[in-house]
C-alpha cells in the first residue's frame, strides 16, 4: 500500500457473517440473532483481511450478529469496538422472524411490490429504505467527516450495506436489487478528490474455503 494509499479517508464496510436464519431465509430485521458456527469463521476470516488495512477505528451496529463479526477484528487489532445506532439493521415491523412465502401469502401484493418497487414499500410497524438510507448515510458522512485521513471499519447488515453502495453510487434506492450484500462482504469507500468512491463492492474472496448460503429477504 503506497503512502498516498495509507492516507485516503477510508470506510471498509462489512456485512455480518452468517446466523441460523441467513440459512432458512427469514426477515431478520432488528431481532438479535448470534452468529452460527459459519458466521464464528466467516468473521476470524474477515479479521484475518481486514488485517491488512492500516484500522484506526471499528464501528458496530448494536445487533449481536454484527457486533460479533466486529469483536474479531477488534480482538485481532487491538482496537475497541464502538456502537454506532445509525448502522443498526432496518425495522422490518411485522415481516421480523416470517419467511418471504409466508408473508406472500398473507400479503401478496405487498410483498409483490417488495419485490418490485422496494422503495415504495413501508412494512407494517416498521420503517421504509429511505428512512434507513438517511440514517446509515448520516451516520457514515459524520465518520468520514471526524476521522479525515483514517481508515475505519464499519460493520452493519444487508440492507444498510445495500443502501450505502447505492448513496455512494449516486442510485435512487429503486435500485436496491441491483446491488448484492453477501454474508461477510467487504466493501472500500474511499474520499478521493473530495468525492465518495466505491473501491470494492461485495467481495467475498476471504470466504472462498468456507461454505456460505446467499438469500433474497
Amino acid at each position: 500500500m503506497s503512502k498516498q494509499e495509507e492516507s485516503l479517508t477510508r470506510a471498509i464496510l462489512i456485512r455480518h457473517g452468517q446466523t441460523v436464519w441467513n440459512k432458512g431465509d427469514r426477515f431478520r430485521g432488528q431481532i438479535d440473532l448470534d452468529l452460527d458456527d459459519v458466521g464464528l469463521m466467516q468473521a476470524q476470516a474477515i479479521a484475518s483481511r481486514v488485517g491488512h488495512w492500516p484500522v484506526s477505528h471499528l464501528f458496530s451496529s448494536p445487533l449481536k450478529r454484527a457486533w460479533q463479526t466486529a469483536q474479531a477484528v477488534a480482538d485481532l487489532m487491538g482496537l475497541q469496538t464502538q456502537q454506532l445506532d445509525g448502522l443498526n439493521d432496518i425495522n422490518y415491523g411485522q415481516w421480523q422472524g416470517r419467511t418471504p412465502a409466508e408473508v406472500a401469502a398473507e400479503q401478496p401484493a405487498l410483498y409483490h411490490q417488495w419485490r418490485t418497487q422496494p422503495n415504495l414499500v413501508i412494512f407494517p410497524e416498521g420503517e421504509s429504505l429511505d428512512q434507513i438510507r438517511i440514517r446509515a448515510t448520516t451516520a457514515l458522512e459524520d465518520l468520514l467527516a471526524k476521522y479525515p485521513g483514517e481508515t475505519m471499519v464499519v460493520v452493519s447488515h444487508k440492507v444498510v450495506c445495500k443502501l450505502l453502495v447505492l448513496h455512494v453510487l449516486g442510485l435512487d434506492t429503486s435500485h436496491f436489487w441491483n446491488v448484492e450484500q453477501d454474508n461477510g462482504a467487504i466493501n472500500i469507500l474511499e474520499v478521493r478528490n473530495n468525492m465518495l468512491v466505491a473501491a470494492l463492492v461485495n467481495d467475498t474472496c476471504h470466504l472462498k474455503n468456507i461454505r456460505t448460503e446467499k438469500t433474497i429477504s
